[in-house]
């Protein structure tokens, strides 16, 4: 077909029945979303299977149905969680895992110097690393012992010396009553010379044998006696109306011992300063200082009371609804060869943040998990009793608990 001279090309081609051409682009737009159908599809059961979502879950637990076709590492387990082999091949759609740590009964107790110790540096170490220790046992000494006993030295000193004074004072109060007394028998027996004299005066002034001056002297004589009476029982009166500890110098001198007994007790107090006692029973763990060293900020020792062994276990929160307290619990670390075996004990109230990791380095360190302590059996309590810290992969039978309710 050929154009005519000097006619342009068409641009779009038409048909004999002067219907446009349809494009050969659209053709193929539409067979590719044909195809990328079913790779959305498989995208998104892939995901669905690694993160399995609460009807997913839901769906497996009725079923029983185990994720993977039986492989030996079902993805019907929590993400971030690499499974030894001979744990996984045993897995069950119900069983919860967990990152796990092993423990002493309590957690470990940091051993740390004495509160108000200061600068002072350790001087003795009294155990060693696997000894066991009863609560209150001493552990360590400190450089400042010398100091705090001189304390103590002054402090008798002080308190003896008080101790003397009061004896001293109530030995006054009593030589005084003793003294006031005599005062009074005295003054008495001058009142009553005086009342004799003015006696015989008055008779030898009505015979006229005594002048009046001297009269008047004796009935001067009478009342200066009667005066010094009055003045004596005052004064015996001050000694005898309460009992002599009551006496106010005799108090002041007795609040002045008290306040010295009280000195003596806080520096005797002080002088724990110097010794690291056992906050619990148990075994000395690890020691992180020596002799002539500050105690480190770390503390000076850790101790735990291996006697009962625990494992503290890390459940994602989407999991923790099917454990319940009793539930049997297998440990498996790869350092021991063997698993543990315990029970649940009790289950944690607050959901937190993942504090154990795994190998793996691009794992969830974000997850919302729930604590749950594990008691260990006898056996596996004796064998994990010297790989405190220790971690494993716990796998609770959540299926016995509804076993035992059946």
């Amino acid at each position: 077909m050929s154009a005519t001279p000097g006619s342009d090309l068409p641009m779009d081609l038409k048909l004999a029945d002067g219907m446009p051409r349809r494009s050969g682009r659209w053709f193929h737009k539409r067979y590719l979303l044909v195809l990328l159908i079913p790779v959305f599809m498989f995208l998104g059961g892939v995901l669905g299977m690694y993160f399995q979502p609460v009807p997913l879950q839901k769906f497996y637990e009725i079923t029983g149905l185990t994720p993977g076709a039986g492989s030996a590492s079902p993805i019907a387990l929590p993400p971030n969680i690499e499974l030894p082999a001979q744990l996984a091949e045993t897995m069950l759609p119900s069983d919860v895992v967990g990152l796990a740590r092993v423990i002493p009964r309590g957690d470990v107790s940091i051993v740390a110097a004495p509160y108000g110790a200061g600068d002072a540096r350790l001087s003795e170490l009294l155990v060693g690393v696997g000894d066991w220790v009863d609560r209150g046992t001493p552990l360590a000494r400190l450089d400042n012992r010398d100091a705090l006993e001189s304390a103590v030295l002054l402090a008798e000193a002080n308190l003896a010396v008080r101790q003397a004074a009061l004896l001293q004072t109530r030995s006054t109060v009593l030589s005084s009553r003793d003294e006031a007394q005599a005062t009074l028998d005295q003054a008495r027996s001058n009142l009553r010379e005086a009342e004799a004299n003015l006696d015989r005066t008055g008779k030898l002034a009505g015979s006229g044998v005594a002048t009046g001056a001297t009269l008047d002297t004796a009935r001067a004589a009478v009342q200066g006696a009667a005066l010094s009476v009055t003045r004596a029982e005052a004064t015996l009166a001050r000694f005898s109306s309460v009992h002599p500890d009551e006496q106010p110098d005799v108090v002041v001198a007795g609040r002045n011992v008290a306040a010295a007994e009280a000195d003596l007790a806080r520096v005797k107090l002080d002088t724990q300063r110097a010794l690291v006692v056992a906050p619990i029973a148990g075994t000395i763990l690890d020691i992180h200082a020596t002799p002539g060293q500050r105690p480190p900020t770390e503390g000076i020792m850790e101790m735990g009371d291996t006697s009962q062994m625990m494992a503290e276990v890390e459940i994602y929160q989407d999991r923790i609804a099917s454990v319940r307290a009793g539930q049997p619990v297998e440990l498996v670390a790869s350092a021991l060869g063997r698993t543990l075996l315990g029970t649940v004990e009790s289950i944690g109230l607050t959901v937190g943040r993942q504090g154990l990791i795994s190998d793996d380095a691009a794992a969830n360190t974000d997850a919302r998990v729930i604590r749950i302590l594990v008691a260990l059996d006898a056996s596996s309590t004796k064998l994990a009793s010297g790989y405190t810290n220790l971690e494993a992969i716990a796998r609770i039978d959540t299926s016995a608990a509804t076993r035992a309710a059946r």
